[in-house]
């Protein structure tokens, strides 16, 4: 039993509680309320905290978290360039593994509960079985997004990842040819997966393309479909998204930095559409939900001042479980569902627990998470992980990398453009 906290369930018939109880039973949330009855229950005080929905990240990179921070100033066309041009030719298994590894236990630090890992480091097959093993062996809910090309590749790693727990990370119309993404979302759909796929083009799109027109006209838009970024689209294929049952994932930080123009946040809600929040990858981004929302939060404000910090906390938690498929599992504190969920200390003082967390929360304020019911940090301390062994490997693995490509880590490289 979980007492005593301000509780922001994200579920209307719940509301919020100024002072509310969450009982878990058998990892499931068994009753919420101002006072729940459980005679015998354990009990853990969250008096002065605030109890929220574990995040949702509907979009992370996860293998490049060793190079933290090497691309802050990078542009897109730099990004591509190092990451996947550079870099990711000298990853190893280990590395990628290592790299999953450490930036699913970031997230899950920082509150983010279930995480859509968006894997396009799959040069070799073991590559992809060395981060599905990280996502297993870390906590949280992961869900594993394969971009390949290789269909027995994809079939393979399906027999190995049951349910939701995998996606398909469609190489899209911006990398590949129309007729082979109409063959991936085929396969896709036989195989019972949801499909990720990244779509911007701030400046507009060579030779007056119309990318989502076209996937429309050959079937391969659905409510299984998520868009990741979506600047540049023109209204009408916005609302064509949004006719078709898609979400849009938005990675405010990255969109910004990188020049794809401000987060669509407003123009897809408007469509119909309510988006998602993504983190994207931690060489240019920060790795949590917080500052993805204050982002997102601060330029839609800016722009038309019409959403409020409620919205983009419900982004970032139902939303985003709405986008992975798991809306009836996670994303809200509701009798039934997975007991995820994070005590926040209170942001001192407060009223407004939405607008505090949303303005002025971050991941060192995150003093307990909770997985299914069971408790994977508590008092500000992950559990059962070797943090300084896991430093001292992702350090190796890093360097090992960045010395095969002749790179340094500093700062002081900048990729060439393409």
């Amino acid at each position: 039993m979980l007492r005593g906290g301000m509780v922001v369930s994200m579920d209307p018939a719940v509301g919020d509680l100024a002072r509310g109880d969450v009982l878990i039973e058998d990892g499931r949330i068994a009753a919420v309320g101002a006072v729940v009855d459980a005679a015998g229950a354990e009990i853990v005080d969250a008096t002065g905290k605030i109890v929220l929905p574990g995040f949702v990240d509907t979009h992370r990179h996860t293998w490049q978290t060793a190079f933290r921070g090497l691309g802050a100033d990078w542009t897109f066309d730099q990004n591509r360039v190092a990451m996947h041009g550079v870099l990711k030719p000298h990853y190893r298994p280990e590395d990628v593994y290592l790299g999953n590894l450490l930036g699913r236990i970031e997230a899950v630090s920082a509150g983010v509960t279930t995480l859509l890992d968006w894997f396009h480091c799959s040069e070799r097959p073991e590559n992809a079985d060395a981060a599905i093993q990280a996502l297993r062996e870390a906590p949280g809910h992961s869900v594993f997004c394969y971009c390949t090309g290789v269909a027995s590749e994809l079939e393979r790693v399906r027999s190995l990842v049951p349910g939701d727990g995998m996606a398909l990370g469609l190489r899209g119309p911006q990398l590949t040819t129309m007729d082979t993404t109409a063959d991936d979302v085929a396969l896709a759909r036989e195989l019972g997966l949801r499909v990720s796929v990244h779509v911007h083009g701030a400046a507009g799109w060579p030779g007056g393309r119309r990318p989502i027109a076209e996937m429309r006209a050959r079937g391969l838009l659905d409510d299984r479909t998520t868009f990741v970024h979506g600047n540049g689209l023109s209204d009408d294929q916005v609302s064509m998204l949004a006719d078709a049952g898609c979400s849009v994932s938005i990675s405010p930080e990255v969109e910004l930095k990188m020049g794809f123009g401000a987060p669509e946040t407003g123009r897809v809600l408007a469509a119909g559409i309510r988006p998602s929040l993504s983190a994207d990858n931690c060489p240019s981004a920060g790795g949590d939900m917080f500052g993805a929302m204050r982002t997102a939060f601060a330029v839609q404000r800016g722009l038309d001042g019409a959403l409020t910090a409620r919205d983009f906390l419900e982004f970032a938690t139902l939303d985003g479980a709405r986008a992975c498929g798991r809306e009836a599992r996670t994303g809200s504190l509701t009798v039934g569902k997975d007991a995820d969920y994070a005590e926040d200390p209170s942001i001192f003082p407060v009223g407004n627990a939405p607008g505090s967390i949303v303005a002025a929360g971050h991941p060192g304020l995150v003093d307990s998470v909770f997985v299914a019911g069971r408790a994977v940090k508590r008092d500000g301390r992950l559990l059962g992980v070797d943090l300084p062994g896991l430093r001292a490997r992702v350090l190796e693995s890093r360097d090992r990398i960045a010395a095969a490509a002749g790179i340094a880590v500093d700062g002081s490289w900048t990729p060439a453009g393409p």
